[in-house]
């Protein structure tokens, strides 16, 4: 065997190995969660869809199937009532419109519980349950979504919607990956399936051709993180495999390298006013975005810079500020302190991925269940079994 074979060979084997330690380890670690999704979904049966036709804000620019949302650190200015917003950053204006967002995040709880409580038991009337959700965003002409943020994240009297107002749609990941939960039912006829993932393949045209796409892509902090996090869920749904690609390398070549220090933290969001929040959301995005190719031959999580940088070092630097808050050595969040952390992501997929008991045991202490709107739109993954492949 050559040099090169053998590298391959053992990195291959490498991956097999941690992937087979997930799996047994992962049994211990789910059954509160198996519990909590049957108990969700059960409440949810009966609700009826509510989509972005169902309120509208006077100061959008868009019509009624256009996702609507207002930039949340965006204020009236004190001197001015009348004239364009000011910024006052990590502080968010309570009179924003939020109606829209809200129903994006219901259907996204909705559908997770609904699609995880289908995984858990393989009973058809959760499938049967969610499938009205998903035809009302996505398919029925009277109340579907347009698949496009132009009103995202807009300020009055500055402009009427930005890239940045992409980084909503976080919360129709895990919408993704229920259809792909759900799909092999049989429950929902295959046309519409198909109808669903055009939607998506539609979306994810936009958000990587559209100027606001690629400003968003390029933001840099916690935005082009969740700009590849989205596009690659998105991208895996439809399979588009040259999404898929481009988000691979850009997580090597860009996001890696240059959001996080050796040290494994981040810089960028270090300085904000709310760093706390900022890291733990930049971290459970990265952790997200390697999850998509986990099971590949070329695992993102064993995947480090020149320079000794990877979400391992990530996850190293932030595991001692979860497991003791008090421990933190930076500036508090001026916003919603007292309200992280909870059950995050970073350390369910980490601790599979490296086989580390105690990431998954402090995972497994924590909230899962929380109903705080600023902490809800910013994790990214509430219902893990969606996430986790489990024999």
């Amino acid at each position: 065997m050559t040099k090169s074979l053998f590298i391959i060979f053992f990195i291959f084997s490498l991956t097999l190995s941690i992937q087979e330690k997930s799996l047994s380890l992962a049994p211990d670690y789910f059954a509160k969660e198996k519990a909590r999704v049957v108990r969700l979904a059960d409440e949810y049966k009966a609700l009826k869809p509510i989509t972005v036709t169902a309120e509208s804000s006077p100061r959008s620019a868009g019509g009624v199937h256009y996702f609507y949302s207002e930039g949340d650190y965006w204020w009236p200015d004190p001197g001015n009532p009348e004239g364009p917003y000011i910024q006052r950053d990590g502080l968010t204006n309570p009179d924003n419109f939020t109606a829209h967002r809200e129903a994006m995040i219901r259907f996204s709880q909705i559908s997770g519980a609904l699609a995880s409580a289908y995984l858990v038991t393989k009973e058809d009337d959760y499938v049967k349950s969610l499938s009205p959700h998903l035809r009302a965003w996505f398919i029925d002409a009277d109340t579907k979504m347009n698949p496009n943020l132009l009103y995202g994240q807009a300020i009055k009297g500055r402009v009427t919607g930005r890239g940045i107002g992409i980084i909503d749609t976080i919360q129709l990941m895990e919408v993704a990956k229920a259809i792909e939960a759900v799909e092999g039912s049989g429950v929902i006829p295959a046309s519409e399936i198909k109808q669903m993932k055009d939607w998506f393949a539609e979306y994810l045209t936009w958000m990587t051709t559209h100027p606001y796409g690629i400003a968003e892509r390029d933001h840099g902090n916690n935005h082009s993180v969740c700009w590849a996090m989205q596009a690659a869920v998105f991208a895996q749904l439809v399979r588009n495999q040259e999404v898929l690609d481009y988000c691979r390398e850009m997580y090597k070549t860009v996001l890696l390298p240059d959001q996080m220090a050796t040290d494994g933290s981040f810089p960028l969001e270090l300085k904000r006013t709310k760093p706390y929040g900022y890291s733990l959301f930049t971290l459970d995005a990265m952790a997200t975005l390697c999850q998509v190719y986990a099971g590949e031959s070329e695992s993102l999580f064993a995947f480090e810079t020149p320079d000794g940088k990877s979400l391992k070092s990530g996850i190293s630097f932030l595991y001692p500020f979860v497991a003791e808050k008090e421990s933190w050595p930076y500036q508090k969040d001026v916003m919603y302190w007292d309200k992280w952390p909870v059950r995050h992501s970073f350390l369910l997929f980490g601790g599979l991925a490296y086989g580390r008991e105690k990431y998954l045991e402090l995972w497994n202490t924590l909230e899962a269940n929380f109903d705080t709107p600023e902490v809800i739109r910013n994790m990214p993954v509430r219902f893990p079994l969606l996430w986790i492949v489990q024999e």
